[in-house]
């Protein structure tokens, strides 16, 4: 319990956070064609070994999630790529659900598989140098929806696959996505948001997950995009703060905020004001996406010559992340 404890503490360190490079290869596909990059097992490789090389990326990035097939990778010089991580002072990390299916008697709902084979598959992704796991429930915003039933049913296979990774040695990155498409306004979301976190909170106590021995990453309380009033910063940052607290113990040892689908100064924006607010118990910091990597893939396109130019725009992305999890973003962009 101990090194849970430890690992947990290390991924959330000061200044630090964690960047989510576990895309399917189908979504990588997608993306690296619309960058104007072929996707293959060997430029995702390519591409990803690009990203966590980027000089001292250590200093601010703690771990990095991967998908399996990269998990398993060698880098260009036959390192395994667990193994580069850590000598980049980063941890590895490993995409442990299936993707979310339809859920039955609920129409429209979804609940993540993948428990089947799960406590085998983390004892071999712990033997590949995987330090923690992560496992993504999706929440959608409707009418009359998510329904009890679907909260219910993803905190439950949420907190058994935390029970399950604790058990194996690995922390788990514990994701409860309310997806914010639609048009819905922001008091909706943080209903939902509200009612789904206080679900997975109680999962996790009934079945004897130590929460001091978990990351939390959930979604920042956002009206639905397609909403004609958005809120500006500091309203994001208060509503969501106010919400974490009402919902998130303070053993909890950090909070990793998903950008999902915010633009990448966005994401930084609304991060930055909640830690200039101070005074929370919990680390609050990052667990992004394409907020980190969307730039720079397109600056690289598939292209090794354009390997440096791609560095440079990951650097700065990680920079202005770095700068939002001190609190001083805006100062970042304006000096």
């Amino acid at each position: 319990m101990n090194a849970l404890r430890t690992t947990a503490a290390e991924l959330v360190a000061d200044g630090k956070g964690i960047l989510a490079a576990d895309e399917s290869n189908r979504t990588m596909a997608r993306r690296m064609e619309l960058a104007g990059a072929r996707s293959t097992p060997q430029t995702r490789l390519l591409f990803r070994e690009l990203l966590v090389t980027t000089p001292d990326v250590g200093n601010a990035i703690s771990g990095v999630i991967l998908y399996e097939e990269t998990l398993r990778q060698r880098a260009s010089d036959a390192t395994e790529f667990p193994r580069l991580l850590e000598r980049h002072g980063m941890l590895a990390g490993i995409k442990v659900d299936t993707g979310a299916k339809p859920l039955a008697g609920a129409d429209g709902e979804s609940v993540t598989e993948g428990l089947d084979g799960l406590r085998e598959r983390l004892a071999a992704y712990r033997k590949l140098g995987a330090r923690f796991a992560k496992w993504r429930a999706v929440l959608r915003i409707g009418p009359q929806a998510p329904s009890r039933y679907c909260i219910a049913v993803n905190a439950h296979a949420l907190a058994r696959y935390a029970a399950l990774c604790q058990e194996a040695g690995l922390v788990p990155i514990v994701e409860p996505e309310v997806l914010m498409d639609g048009g819905h306004p922001i008091d909706r979301s943080e209903q939902v948001t509200e009612e789904t976190l206080l679900a997975v909170v109680a999962e996790l106590l009934d079945q004897r997950v130590l929460l001091e021995g978990i990351v939390l990453k959930p979604n920042m309380v956002l009206a639905g995009y397609d909403c004609p009033r958005q809120p500006g910063v500091e309203e994001v940052a208060h509503r969501t703060l106010a919400l974490m607290r009402r919902t998130v113990p303070a053993a909890v040892p950090g909070i990793a905020f998903l950008s999902g689908g915010q633009s990448d100064e966005l994401a930084c924006a609304h991060l930055s004001a909640m830690n200039a607010a101070g005074d929370a118990p919990w680390q609050l910091t990052f667990s992004y996406g394409r907020a980190l990597q969307a730039a720079a893939l397109h600056a690289w396109a598939g292209q090794q010559e354009n390997a440096e130019r791609a560095r440079a725009v990951f650097d700065e992305r990680v920079r202005c992340t770095a700068a939002a999890r001190r609190g001083d973003y805006q100062l970042a962009v304006m000096a």
